[in-house]
């Protein structure tokens, strides 16, 4: 196809905000991972598939197979809908407190 211009999983766009390798990174509805340091502007190259351990609200629980959404302020995973960013489900259970969860993105938003 003469039109077919990439994969998507990984995708170079303007950092939203200063972001370090393993970050997470909205732009507009797009999220994906840092796969390396970018100043606010820079290009940044973002994973939007795969599975990775991100940052949470220590006070969230999660069962396997929850779906989970980006708080772009707090820069944490979230189970709160609310004015957040779906990005995909959850792959590993995570208690009440913990600081992590892992996370296969969806890639489709």
């Amino acid at each position: 196809m003469k039109n077919y211009l990439q994969k998507g999983e990984n995708l170079t766009l303007p950092a939203p905000y200063a972001v370090s390798s393993g970050d997470g990174a909205l732009i507009g509805s797009i999220f994906g991972v840092a796969a390396g340091d970018a100043e606010s502007g820079a290009d940044a190259d973002l994973v939007t598939v795969g599975v990775f351990t991100l940052p949470k609200v220590s006070t969230d629980v999660m069962a396997v197979g929850d779906p989970v959404y980006w708080d772009d302020t707090a820069k944490l995973v979230t189970i709160t809908a609310t004015d957040n960013t779906k990005i995909g489900v959850s792959v590993t259970a995570a208690v009440n407190p913990s600081g992590t969860t892992d996370v296969r993105l969806n890639g489709a938003f």
